[in-house]
């Protein structure tokens, strides 16, 4: 089995270098064909892998191939080896799963662009990287899918470049990546200076054998997770995420759904033991999930952009994410990130065929009645927001409501409200999305109503098949409260992560969790009904009833304009201040000084090249005359 494993990355890793040397020689559906196979390779040997590991037994430990040495520099030695355990099989298999389905509806959805070969290379590159991160076996091998997926990023959020607007967005989410992936890097450095290795086994043995400090553990927890925080759009690192909506849709779905965001929550959970061993790291991962849950879904209330309404959703789903791993309640964290995947992914690719139906348009203010006009998208999207919303009984339900019982267990009770609040607003927008863009009068530019269509059946199959994931995916993850032993997912996941700190509360506090849970989601979802679909004049009434407020969260909080007077604009008036005070005068004033004085020399030795025969016998004489003068001498 570990032969088979190995080709997971590798299958969309060829197929991407294919398209990058001969791409521009293959016909479109050359490129299609290539680029989706190599995907669903990866997916079926992701699944055969899975079942050869179920069959081994929870004892076996995880399986690990090593495939050449790589780096060694005195006694530190890493390997280029992959790991595969039940953490790994979960993570593929979402990777290439939603991958997969991501890609075909892409062959739907960039059918004319004109750079259709570069588009498929740079996204079987993104599942690479991807598939590296989640499949090595040290710390060093991540940090090379880690930068990877920031590389694919940049080159898939600035796709169409000609775009000043997607050329920004793509610097400044590789830009802000950069800062968190420098504390990331000290904080291997660290971990490689005091526990001498990388390597995940290696460091799991040096925590629990008492090798590292409780103050370096903290150290290397909260620098690798400021990493985190800048990969997976965290406070105060998730200001690059909304602008990447200026890439293609599917781009969008994927970063979303199945690869970038999620790097950091899989890198908190892969090191359970670590974080675990750190009370404060873990209060701080809590927290910061918490707040950054709250304050993302308060600024998605305010969008006017059908996908920006869905970035700051994401932005809020990965704190719930944190919320799970900060109550060391890793399966569950990683639970939510499994059905997350599956109605993240649908309710972006379902806004995707509504911005194709309608020639690109984005803002919902221009939409509303779509629904009889897009009857394979709207309930398709319809089953998302539901998921998404904690509606019982589908996915999304099952894994919100075991991150705030394990919260609650676990006596954070301000980061459990925090949680509840979040899913009174998540419910609120996303149902707001809905109603604006489907319900109510037409509100469509001639421009779109001219192109208003469904979506071809490749588009709209991979809607099919992800909102039947958003339906069902949840019940491998039943609550303790319908029957012990029916978390399948937990029971499976338990191996590779730290399970002690999963503790729940008595039957009858968790079932009124549960409730207060499915309370706080149809609360949100009648609020949005009430002012969206009954009292339409009043979201308008409440703006001008509290302007500065609106303001406040329209603007998102000032954050960026926070950013850029302290660090953005000092550093380019430095930068600038620098090209033209020293660069300028400096640099270019010494090569250019050299030039002027060779030019000059040059001048003056040019005159005694007369092109006069008796002139160069003179000069030859001369030169004799002093040769023999300084002999004589």
């Amino acid at each position: 089995m570990t032969g088979l494993m190995t080709f997971i990355p590798f299958a969309p890793a060829a197929s991407a270098l294919l398209l990058i040397l001969f791409g521009r020689r293959y016909s479109r559906r050359a490129v299609s064909l290539q680029a989706c196979l190599a995907v669903l390779a990866s997916f079926l040997l992701s699944f055969i892998s899975f079942l050869g590991l179920t069959r081994l037994g929870p004892g076996s430990g995880p399986l690990i191939k090593n495939l050449f040495p790589w780096v060694q520099s005195g006694a530190f030695q890493s390997s280029f080896a992959l790991r595969f355990d039940s953490l790994t099989a979960v993570m593929t298999l979402v990777v290439t799963g939603v991958g997969f389905l991501i890609h075909l509806y892409s062959v739907g959805y960039m059918s004319r662009d004109k750079s259709y070969a570069r588009y498929f290379a740079h996204l079987n590159l993104f599942t690479f990287a991807m598939l590296l991160l989640v499949m090595s076996s040290n710390l060093v091998l991540m940090f090379v899918g880690w930068e990877g997926v920031g590389l694919c990023s940049y080159l898939l959020i600035g796709f169409w470049f000609e775009k000043p607007s997607a050329s920004r967005a793509g610097q400044k989410a590789f830009v802000v990546n950069r800062v968190g992936d420098s504390a990331f890097i000290i904080g291997i450095l660290f971990m490689l200076f005091y526990a001498g290795n990388t390597d995940f086994l290696m460091i799991d043995k040096a925590v629990l054998g008492g090798s590292l400090t409780p103050g370096v553990i903290t150290a290397i927890a909260l620098l690798l997770f400021a990493g985190a925080c800048g990969k997976s759009a965290q406070i105060p690192l998730y200001v690059w995420l909304p602008d990447a909506m200026e890439g293609p849709t599917p781009v969008s779905a994927l970063i979303h759904a199945a690869t970038m965001v999620t790097a950091g929550v899989y890198m908190v959970c892969r090191l359970s033991v670590l974080y675990s061993a750190s009370e404060t790291a873990l209060q701080v991962v809590g927290w910061v999930g918490g707040l950054t849950a709250l304050l993302a879904a308060t600024m998605a209330l305010v969008q006017t952009d059908i996908k920006k309404v869905l970035a700051y959703s994401t932005i809020s789903q990965i704190g719930y994410m944190f919320i799970g791993c900060g109550a060391g309640a890793y399966a569950a964290g990683i639970f939510h990130l499994f059905t997350h995947a599956f109605f993240k992914s649908l309710l972006f690719l379902a806004v995707g065929s509504v911005i194709h139906a309608l020639s690109g348009e984005q803002d919902m203010r221009n939409m509303g009645g779509l629904r009889t006009h897009l009857p394979r998208t709207y309930p398709a999207f319809l089953v998302g927001a539901l998921a998404i919303a904690g509606v019982p009984f589908l996915s999304g339900f099952f894994s919100k409501d075991a991150i705030l019982s394990r919260a609650f267990a676990q006596g954070q009770y301000a980061v459990w409200a925090l949680g509840l609040g979040t899913a009174v607003l998540t419910a609120f927008y996303i149902f707001r999305l809905l109603f604006l863009t489907f319900f109510g009068s037409e509100r469509l530019t001639p421009k779109a109503k001219a192109h208003l269509h469904e979506s071809p059946a490749i588009m709209t199959a991979p809607l099919i098949i992800l909102a039947a994931m958003a339906i069902f995916a949840g019940y491998i993850g039943l609550p303790s409260v319908f029957g012990h032993n029916l978390n399948v997912f937990s029971n499976f996941l338990g191996p590779a992560v730290m399970t002690g700190r999963e503790s729940a509360e008595a039957l009858g506090t968790e079932w009124l969790l549960l409730l207060v849970s499915v309370a706080a989601a149809l609360g949100g979802l009648g609020l949005a009904y009430l002012l969206y679909r009954r009292k339409t004049g009043l979201p308008a009434a409440l703006v001008r009833r509290f302007p500065r407020l609106y303001a406040l969260v329209h603007h998102n909080y000032y954050v960026d304009e926070v950013y850029g007077a302290i660090l953005v604009n000092p550093l380019l008036k430095g930068s600038e201040a620098v090209y033209t005070g020293f660069d300028l005068k400096v640099i270019d004033g010494a090569v250019n000084g050299s030039a002027a004085a060779t030019s000059f020399l040059a001048k003056i030795l040019s005159r005694g090249q007369t092109g006069l025969l008796k002139d160069y016998a003179l000069v030859i004489l001369a030169g004799l005359v002093i040769i023999l003068g300084f002999l004589l001498w």
